[in-house]
């Protein structure tokens, strides 16, 4: 009879790309609304803010940039953010791929991992997983878990082990 030791451990795995959006992330270049595409000219600006059509964000993420060296009021960026409100899932000042990263954080920082309470868990070990993830689940899971690992349940590397008291 075949006995899977690696299910009899009781190791729970977590694997962070669960936590990837699944929202469309779209670029929005300022660089387009600017007076040929160098200054901001309020005029101009609203002119072609106007002929934006906004609707091409309807419930996505949006990367809000700036692909030239202009010097941008803080109005722009309220203008832009007024527009995205009613349209976009989310948006910010950031480029596509760190609001990817910015939301696959959010997404982490804000489920709920009760369910590894007092358990043994092992964040699964993937090459493309930025950092920042593994720093935030490590900050998550300290707090509540027995014991933190790395890698695959199979050869885990242990990161924590609460101390028996």
């Amino acid at each position: 009879m075949f006995v899977n030791k690696v299910e009899n451990t009781g190791i729970l795995a977590l694997d962070l790309i669960d936590f990837k959006t699944d929202l469309t992330i779209e670029s929005f270049d300022i660089k387009a609304l600017l007076y040929q595409e160098a200054i901001v000219r309020e005029k101009e600006f609203r002119e072609a803010l106007a002929a934006v059509d906004w609707s091409v964000f309807a419930n996505k993420a949006v990367a809000i940039s700036c692909s030239v060296d202009a010097i941008i009021p803080p109005w722009v960026y309220m203008t832009l953010a007024e527009k995205l409100h009613p349209i976009a899932a989310y948006y910010d000042f950031k480029d596509v791929e760190e609001l990817a990263i910015d939301l696959w954080r959010q997404t982490l920082r804000s489920t709920d991992l009760s369910h590894f309470q007092n358990q043994k868990v092992v964040v699964r070990a993937r090459p493309d997983i930025p950092a920042s993830l593994y720093v935030l689940a490590t900050e998550r899971l300290v707090p509540i878990v027995q014991t933190l690992m790395y890698g695959e349940v199979g050869m885990p590397k242990v990161i924590f082990k609460k101390s028996k008291v």
